[in-house]
């Protein structure tokens, strides 16, 4: 099942350039299309990651959302609950009459109720639409009884997926004719035919007798490790302090060594995502890397100056980790469940289970022996070599560097598990195919990268009151938050509580998932003279202020901390290399932070607290080791 945030491109698709549309005709390339231009039908080469998706003319103007933050955990776990059960169905070796009554017995309902939860799912392609709804009819909601549910499903069955192969029209009158006999109300004929619409195709396929078309349509290409049968149906991630010494930008001098997180693809041994950072591994870093591979890279090859291509991108089916806290953290869990990405940890001490990863780390360790600053692997290595004497590549040079050694080095030369063929090779025959075997097509492209990359960041719960809201002494504030100030739960007066998204690498934004259009808005600082920094600075300033002994600890005074130490870590950067990796790790200035201090003004009866014990506030974080 593909999630909601991608789409495929394949031939039929209609798809945009710019404002102009194109219907895809061909695949050319792992990485190109042919398609006609509907204005002047003249046909064009596309690449893949120039195109983006035509969105459904219904009147809403945008693609539906599953905001799954705004679940409690209690229905969200119903949620998967409900997913497991009928997730058998979904494979065309147990979608049987049998097989769901089985299914229906072990959730402890009716078949129909199952029915029911199957279609759902089938019709929003999301884990979502299984949340228990609340009492009422949600706005825009417009579900068929249960009875209804179960007709449909019944004469699908019956007539629809069968050799016989009945048409939809067949399909429209039986159902007719056995809700008449039920005395139920029948559906709408367009109703019933979403519904085989949704099916999917290759049980279609098989069920009306099709088996060997099903086949070389739609199964996946075989390999050698368990589950990894087609490109990005398994994919490892892990963190590695990198072998080599960095130097800051300015003075050339050490700051120290950078941790890399890498995912790489088992079926193909192509490397999916990549992320440096000089902070320590977080659910950040997991984030970054991860939403990174699964995106087109064409532009972040562009802005590091590197050529050659990395056509990699698509859908993760399972994301392998170990067992380290930032894999766990609620954000990359329910980034996961969001996007239908099986996240696995490895059994504990079994390492054997991450022997690819691990492996490629090791082919990074043994590249980065060539570099200056090298640490090499140990201290015998190491011997007569000064490391932090020699180090000259700053940390953007280093991440040039590997990129282009994965891109146009390790990518192209052979690897003797995949039979002496090169990891890019091996990728594009699975994608085109062979004379002997089908190719799985284009993997499906996102459409909305950056909510892709929201819905994996570090997240917390808050209130939004008549000043905004309030992030550990931050004010942040934009009128969008008006409609939503001092709301209540609609089953309680419990203040309602709002999903807030933060990159812990610069505050000065947080993103506020809207409920009414389910979309993430950029919130800013209310006072947009306040500078950038990060979430680590920010903690460091206000532990530092308590230990001063200050009374209170509001906005003001925290920038003005952080300010203050800013100057005295500029003053020692040429002495000291922790202050130098400081520097390094603080966010670009922004344009606001040379304005006058200027403040967004919230609505009438604005009062910000003040005194309020500010030292034992915190996010409700729902996260670890990631802020």
């Amino acid at each position: 099942m593909i999630s909601p945030t991608f789409f495929a491109v394949e031939p039929g698709v209609e798809v945009l350039v710019g404002s102009r549309k194109y219907r895809v005709t061909h695949q050319l390339s792992v990485d190109s299309v042919l398609a006609i231009d509907l204005e002047s039908q003249q046909s064009t080469r596309l690449r893949i990651e120039t195109v983006t998706r035509v969105l459904p003319d219904n009147g809403e103007g945008d693609i539906p959302q599953f905001p799954v933050q705004h679940y409690s955990d209690d229905d969200w776990a119903i949620a998967q609950s409900r997913f497991q059960h009928i997730k058998p169905l979904l494979d065309q070796q147990h979608n049987t009459r049998r097989g769901a009554e089985q299914a229906a017995a072990s959730a402890g309902v009716h078949v129909g109720t199952l029915y029911k939860w199957l279609a759902m799912y089938l019709d929003a392609g999301h884990v979502a639409a299984l949340v228990p709804q609340k009492r009422g009819r949600n706005k825009g909601t417009k579900l068929l009884k249960e009875e209804q549910e179960l007709v449909i499903a019944s004469v699908i069955d019956d007539i629809f997926l069968k050799k016989q192969r009945g048409s939809a029209q067949e399909v429209v009158q039986e159902v007719k004719n056995r809700c008449k006999l039920a005395r139920i109300e029948p559906p709408h004929a367009n109703t019933i035919r979403r519904r085989i619409a949704a099916l999917n195709a290759a049980t279609v396929l098989r069920r009306r007798g099709m088996k060997d078309k099903a086949r070389d349509k739609y199964e996946p290409i075989r390999g050698s490790f368990p589950g990894a049968d087609y490109p990005l149906a398994v994919v490892q991630i892990d963190h590695t302090p990198s072998d080599v010494i960095v130097v800051d930008e300015e003075y050339r001098l050490p700051i120290g060594r950078p941790w890399i997180t890498v995912a790489i693809d088992v079926f193909s041994r192509m490397v999916v995502g990549f992320y440096m950072t000089l902070d320590k591994p977080s659910a950040t870093s997991v984030a970054l890397c991860v939403t990174q591979g699964m995106c087109p890279k064409a532009q972040y090859l562009a802005d590091l100056a590197v050529p050659g291509d990395w056509p990699v991108w698509g859908q993760i089916g399972t994301l392998h980790a170990d067992n380290a806290k930032e894999f766990k953290c609620k954000a990359v869990n329910r980034g996961c469940q969001a996007h239908h990405i099986d996240l696995q940890w490895r059994p504990v001490k079994k390492p054997h289970y991450g022997a690819h990863i691990e492996r490629y780390m090791g082919v990074i360790a043994t590249e980065l022996k060539k570099v200056p600053g090298t640490t090499f692997s140990n201290i015998q290595q190491r011997k007569g070599y000064n490391s932090e004497k020699e180090a000259s590549l700053t940390l953007k040079e280093l991440e040039q560097y590997l990129v282009d050694f994965i891109v146009n080095t390790y990518h192209q030369r052979s690897h003797s598990e995949l039979n002496n063929a090169s990891p890019q090779r091996v990728w594009e025959r699975a994608i085109m195919g062979t004379g002997d075997t089908p190719g799985i097509g284009l993997p499906p492209i996102p459409h909305d990268a950056e909510r892709l990359k929201l819905d994996f960041l570090p997240y917390f719960e808050k209130t939004i009151q008549r000043y905004g809201v309030r992030v550990e002494n931050v004010f942040y504030y934009d009128p969008v938050l008006n409609p939503y100030i001092n709301s209540t739960d609609e089953d309680s007066k419990t203040k309602r509580k709002f999903i807030f998204v933060r990159d812990p690498r610069d505050i000065a934004d947080v993103y506020f998932l809207d409920p009414a259009v389910d979309m993430y808005m950029k919130i800013p600082y209310r006072n947009l003279a306040n500078p950038s920094i990060s979430a680590a600075e920010l903690r460091e300033t206000s532990k530092r202020l308590k230990q001063e002994g200050a009374a209170e600890v509001d906005e003001h005074r925290i920038f003005e901390s952080a300010m203050r130490n800013r100057e005295r870590v500029a003053n020692a950067v040429t002495k000291t290399k922790s202050a130098r990796r400081q520097v390094a790790t603080q966010p670009k200035p922004r344009w606001s932070e040379r304005l006058p201090a200027k403040e967004l003004v919230p609505p009438a009866s604005y009062a910000p607290p003040t005194g309020e014990g500010v030292f034992d506030e915190a996010p409700e974080l729902l996260e670890v080791g990631g802020l």
